[in-house]
């Protein structure tokens, strides 16, 4: 699974500067009055987590709310910049980012949850005898350094019966995969609608431990989210109910018609294996909604998740999870 690691110090400077940015462009072109420009930022590259995204682009959903959305990718600006520095007016993110942001007081809100459960997990090489988390014991873990894996690991494994203590960090490249498949690494923390699909593509057999599993120790969490700003929900509620209108729509439609938003996204992002994506977004797509509508998200889920962060001494400041996400702007039921 591939995250980057936040500096709040450089995303308030960002967003700073970025705001600047815009007052002083502010007015330099007219903009096409036909419809609301829009830029949402990815947290990646395009993947199949991004599928209802594109379907809501590409079959006309964003337009059917007037919305002309322009979909960015991070460069040396993250989603999270952006978005507070008001260059896009909504972005991916994660929970577990967006916990420890709050908690330092950047104005960011969870406004929708792509999926109803985490997704991700931690995956190893088959037939090295492991069968549980118990088992990584003395293995190499392939790190993308974030806060958040250490104190992940470790629980799971604890949990799991086994000592984390004996488990060595390696600072891990963008291929994961490729790295269990050389040998570098012992285990990888990966989104399985992602990198689980792959694997198979790309010939490496894993053994997969979905962190949805094992909730008794780690309780289950959104990942990814739609983030907006405080300033965009103050000042556009309307645009921000009409994108997330369209977004529960897409979403919607990937779920009924799991084949064509997979054709979808392939013609929009060539570079993924069309085949690959014709297992995938049907798997992901049985857990967009779950028997609740599209981007649900519940207190609980927020408290649980934000309070095992504590526990952990991951989280330090004051967290009001009630402040962390909305469901204020979501299609009403």
């Amino acid at each position: 699974m591939i995250q980057r690691r936040i500096d709040i110090r450089i995303i308030l400077a960002i967003a700073l500067m970025l705001s600047a940015s815009a007052i002083l462009c502010a007015g330099a072109e007219a903009e096409d009055t036909t419809a609301d420009p829009v830029t949402l930022m990815l947290d990646w590259v395009p993947n199949v987590n991004h599928v209802g995204i594109y379907v809501a682009r590409d079959l006309g959903f964003f337009a059917g709310q007037g919305l002309d959305v322009r979909i960015v990718e991070p460069g040396e600006v993250y989603a999270t910049s952006a978005v507070v520095g008001g260059q896009a007016e909504f972005g991916i993110d994660f929970q577990e980012n967006v916990t420890l942001l709050r908690a330092d007081d950047v104005p960011i809100v969870s406004i929708a949850a792509i999926f109803q459960t985490n997704t991700s997990g931690f995956a190893v090489r088959s037939g090295t005898g492991i069968e549980s988390p118990a088992d990584f014991e003395g293995l190499v873990y392939g790190t993308f350094n974030s806060p958040f894996e250490e104190p992940t690991l470790s629980t799971l494994v604890r949990y799991a019966g086994g000592n984390p203590d004996s488990i060595r960090y390696v600072t891990a490249g963008t291929d994961l995969l490729a790295m269990l498949g050389q040998g570098l690494a012992d285990i990888v923390w990966i989104f399985y609608g992602t990198q689980g699909f792959q694997a198979r593509r790309v010939g490496v057999e894993i053994d997969y431990f979905p962190l949805n599993e094992y909730s008794q120790c780690i309780p289950d969490y959104y990942t990814p989210v739609i983030i907006a700003s405080e300033q965009t929900l103050q000042d556009r509620p309307d645009m921000t109910r009409r994108f997330l209108a369209a977004l529960s729509a897409a979403h919607e439609h990937v779920i009924a018609h799991p084949g064509e938003a997979a054709r979808v996204l392939s013609d929009a992002v060539p570079e993924l294996d069309r085949n690959e994506l014709a297992e995938s977004v049907p798997w992901l797509s049985e857990r967009m909604m779950m028997g609740n509508p599209w981007g649900y998200q519940e207190l609980a889920v927020w408290q649980e998740y934000g309070d095992w962060m504590r526990e952990v001494g991951v989280l330090e400041g004051a967290f009001d999870p009630s402040g962390a996400f909305t469901t204020e702007f979501l299609p009403a039921q």
